[in-house]
């Protein structure tokens, strides 16, 4: 007599295993209701050293000067593997807050966190003017943790990105803006920095330069760095960046993907600037 299906005994089926939740991506920035505030002096000095004196003793402010609050309750996390763009008019606080994220400045209220070096890259960014190209790429890649035998390995790599020629063997003082801002960039580069501070340098090369630092900004964020990046190049934003944060006035107004930031800012400015009617103010002193 054959045996019906439901005589078999029953197999005990294997319980599959606990899907393993993806680990979370490391922050390494972390901003906590950051507020940032300057000072700007000027106009005369008045009564000389004893009324400064005064004001010192005092906590008095000197005449003429004034505070300037220039990001104003901002919060947001930053992770590994991110490139973040940073877009707004100017004013809105972008430049004041890498400063912040650099440790170049001190938050007067809120608390600044970051996991790692931080390296500020501007075009403004300090270099000795009376040394040449050269003596810099030394001095930079020594700020920036590199030892003399990776300076020595890496030194044409620099010269060819930053694309100085000859110059590398003059003063700074004698480049053009163009000619510093690629240098600083080649050696702000030269090295992946967990994270990488990036301060309008973009705007100041020719095409050729913008398409290699925008590779090299791409294979940083490939290296598990962290890239934040100023500009109003809206499509470099789009190009190179994960993640935008829009500031204006030092608050933000939107925080997500790339693509949808610089959308609605386009969306608002140029409705702006539809709804201004030209030649409305003249006749205004």
């Amino acid at each position: 007599m054959s045996e019906t299906l439901s005589d078999q005994p029953a197999t005990a089926q294997p319980t599959p295993p606990e899907p393993t939740p993806p680990e979370p991506t490391q922050q390494t920035v972390v901003v906590d209701d950051v507020h940032l505030t300057y000072r700007i002096i000027g106009g005369a000095r008045r009564g000389g050293a004893p009324a400064a004196f005064r004001r010192i003793l005092l906590r008095e402010e000197a005449p003429g000067q004034r505070s300037v609050h220039a990001v104003r309750g901002v919060s947001f996390a930053a992770h590994r593997g991110e490139a973040i763009g940073l877009i707004g008019p100017n004013g809105s606080g972008k430049s004041t807050l890498l400063r912040a994220i650099a440790g170049l400045m001190a938050p007067s209220q809120g608390v600044v966190w970051t996991r790692g070096q931080a390296s500020l890259l501007g075009v403004s960014a300090a270099m000795m003017g009376a040394m040449s190209g050269e003596q810099n790429i030394v001095l930079g890649c020594l700020a920036i943790g590199m030892t003399p035998a990776e300076i020595a390995e890496e030194y044409d790599s620099i010269c060819e990105f930053a694309g100085i020629g000859e110059f590398v063997h003059l003063p700074m003082k004698t480049y053009s803006s163009g000619m510093g801002a690629r240098l600083r960039f080649a050696i702000a580069a030269a090295r992946a920095p967990d994270i990488l501070l990036i301060d309008e340098a973009l705007a100041t090369g020719d095409a050729q330069f913008r398409r290699r630092s925008e590779k090299r900004i791409l294979e940083l964020r490939e290296q598990a760095g962290t890239v934040f990046l100023v500009s109003h190049g809206l499509g470099i934003i789009r190009e190179t960046c994960t993640r935008a944060i829009w500031l204006e006035a030092g608050k933000i107004i939107l925080d997500a993907d790339a693509d949808t930031v610089v959308a609605a800012y386009e969306e608002r400015h140029d409705r702006g600037a539809r709804t201004t009617k030209p030649g409305a103010a003249k006749g205004r002193s």
